[in-house]
């Protein structure tokens, strides 16, 4: 698994020092919550009361979404495979009446395909509930997967009560938690996300819009997804791309469609204007060569395994101290991984990454007599190290 390394993103007393390549203050949002985070590296642009459970609305459907494309990525359902439709996912089930649907009916089958369709596009609450039962049983049983899935995500202030997020007071969740959910979404199923980014959707006869209407407007917009509720407000989880760099926003209870759409473009552009995504080092990335003792050879790769990818304030990669500290005696065998040292990475003073320097090959012990002149080199070196 790749590991991305969160910028420290400098403070704002150290930036103001330097005008030139200042990052000013992230835009005021008109929300009780927003986040703005790189979907690569993770880091923190902008945020307030990120951490503040609130109702998620239709937001909650990103989390039915992601096991569902979850499912179909280890083959557990086929895009294909019919679901028969029960009485409590129908459309005219009293507990739906003035939300959205995607308009089923009972007895009859509907694919997964057009079911996965209405759950991001049309937003259908019945849809929803069809899905669950088909995959879990019971609406109920799914709502366990669900929150068993927040927690492996490490949505530690989430909590699910239902697959479509009509109110409850225990169904909460927070803008990081949120990002967290998009950021996985958009990187462990590409394919899945791909649904979030069409326009519209037909199922009997009834054609409704992608409700996130910052895609038409934007094309580097490709998703996610919007809520609604009076509790909650209206709410929008929206990523874009542009020059190869990906954001995500949260903007959670603002007063109307037009707020949530101009707050998140208010965000996204603030992000991109402002920063900008690297990758410092490449899988397998060698850094040093250091002596090995008592190997059978008597060098090793030493470097990152992962890929390391950092978000920084634009023009400021350029400054970037690298500093790499090797341990001192490196004795054989070793083992892809193990650690041998330290890099750190410097951005005016400041330590914005630093991780462990692993073995990048196996080195196994050498033979008697070159473990003994090793010894004897080893115990030289420490007489004039004194």
């Amino acid at each position: 698994m790749i590991r991305y390394a969160v910028a420290i993103l400098l403070a704002c007393a150290t930036l103001s020092t330097q005008a030139a390549t200042a990052v000013p203050s992230p835009p005021q949002v008109a929300a009780k919550a927003y986040l703005l985070i790189d979907a690569s590296s993770g880091a923190i642009l902008a945020e307030q009361n990120a951490d503040m459970p609130l109702p998620p609305a239709s937001l909650t459907k990103m989390m039915t979404s992601y096991i569902l494309a979850r499912e179909l990525s280890e083959g557990n359902v086929q895009e294909s495979d019919m679901v028969t439709i029960s009485e409590n996912a129908w459309s005219q089930n009293p507990l739906f009446a003035g939300s959205s649907l995607m308009w089923i009916e009972p007895g009859k089958d509907v694919s997964i395909a057009d079911l996965q369709r209405g759950i991001v596009i049309s937003s259908g609450n019945d849809a929803t509930v069809a899905v669950a039962e088909h995959l879990a049983g019971s609406e109920a049983v799914f709502v366990e997967m669900m929150n068993t899935q927040a927690e492996k995500l490490g949505m530690v202030d989430s909590y699910y009560v239902n697959t479509h997020g009509l109110p409850h007071p225990d169904h909460v969740t927070t803008a990081r938690d949120l990002a967290l959910l998009a950021k996985a979404m958009i990187n462990d199923h590409p394919e899945q996300y791909a649904i979030y980014k069409e326009s519209e959707f037909t199922y009997n006869n009834i054609r409704q819009y992608n409700r996130n209407t910052l895609m038409s407007e934007d094309p580097t917009v490709d998703g996610l997804k919007t809520g609604h509720t009076e509790e909650a407000g209206y709410c929008l989880v929206a990523s874009a791309e542009r020059r190869g760099m990906r954001l995500i926003s949260v903007v959670m209870g603002t007063t109307s469609t037009r707020t949530r759409k101009n707050e998140t473009r208010s965000l996204l552009n603030y992000g991109f204007r402002f920063y900008e995504t690297s990758e410092m080092f490449a899988p397998m990335t060698e850094l040093e060569k250091p002596r090995v003792w008592k190997g059978q050879v008597d060098y090793v790769s030493a470097g990152l395994v992962d890929a390391t990818v950092l978000t920084l304030p634009r023009g400021k990669q350029k400054h970037l101290v690298t500093s790499v500290d090797i341990d001192k005696e490196i004795v054989a065998p070793l083992l892809v991984g193990d650690t041998l040292g330290t890099v750190t990475l410097s951005l005016d003073g400041e330590t914005v990454f630093r991780a462990p320097v692993v073995a990048l090959e196996a080195v196994e012990s050498g033979g008697f007599f070159a473990r003994l002149w090793d010894m004897l080199l080893m115990w030289i070196a420490s007489l004039f190290s004194t």
